[in-house]
């Protein structure tokens, strides 16, 4: 289950930090991270020192330019976020994320990440509009500022707390594994067929977007789709599509019938 965790860092500025988060890492058991357009040079002295030991992990590290590379085969997305947004998402607490893990980790093909943002700014609301849920860590609020590293160490002891909750339960307890769920990289397709075919249909104009997409987003994120479901979808919208392509090149004829979907 560890091992299909991962841990993505965004835009950070301090080679330390890398250090520090690797080592946190390493003490609980996960080995994967992802360095999205970092501010630094990820491998320092200052980095390895950091690292105490766990250096390995840097040296592994899949780099990349956007979230979305970061984190396209992964099923389920957790922004870390202190600030609360004009549009509420779903919001868990660590011990809610942990606990949930062993199932979101069922199938074979499922993979979480863990995402973390800039020391000075954190995630952006684009970035935090790609996650499924946003985790909060619940600080002492007259301060609440928390280092990067130490972020990472608290989510990873809830991961490393699962996995041990895991490995307690008795033979033959486990449930049915889940059908497999609709990776980041299938959900934004389907984000990107749906807006097109809204803006075909009229029901969404660019210009005027009153968090239309950012609404559904938050809505079909919130409904986990397995894969299966996300492929419905689509054909749904690629039907739509077809018969607003139709209606575009005059009146049907009887014989059209014939190339009707069926239900």
């Amino acid at each position: 289950m560890l091992d299909r965790i991962r841990i993505v860092l965004i835009g950070t500025s301090h080679p330390g930090n890398i250090g520090g988060t690797a080592r946190a890492m390493h003490n609980m058991g996960l080995a994967d991270l992802a360095l999205v357009a970092p501010r630094c040079e990820p491998l320092t002295s200052e980095t390895i020192s950091r690292a105490s030991g766990a250096d390995t992990i840097v040296h592994g590290a899949r780099r990349a330019e956007t979230l979305e590379q970061a984190v396209a085969d992964c099923t389920l997305v957790v922004g870390a976020s202190a600030r609360s947004r004009t549009l509420p998402w779903p919001m868990i607490t660590p011990r809610t994320l942990g606990a949930r893990l062993p199932k979101e980790l069922s199938g074979a093909e499922s993979r979480v990440a863990l995402v973390f943002g800039r020391e000075d700014s954190g995630l952006s609301n684009a970035e935090l509009q790609r996650c499924h849920a946003h985790v909060h860590i619940p600080t002492n609020p007259d301060f609440s500022s928390l280092n990067l590293a130490a972020a990472v160490q608290v989510l990873a002891y809830e991961c490393r707390l699962a996995w041990l909750a895991q490995q307690e339960e008795p033979e033959g307890s486990e449930a049915e594994p889940n059908q497999p769920m609709a990776s980041h990289e299938e959900l934004e397709h389907y984000f990107g067929h749906l807006e097109r075919t809204l803006i075909a249909i009229g029901f969404h104009d660019p210009a005027l977007p009153r968090q239309l997409m950012a609404r559904l987003r938050r809505f079909t994120l919130r409904a986990r789709p397995e894969r299966m479901e996300l492929n419905i979808l689509r054909g749904i919208l690629t039907a739509t599509e077809k018969q607003v392509a139709s209606a575009q090149d005059g009146p049907r004829h009887e014989s059209d019938d014939s190339d009707t979907p069926s239900p």
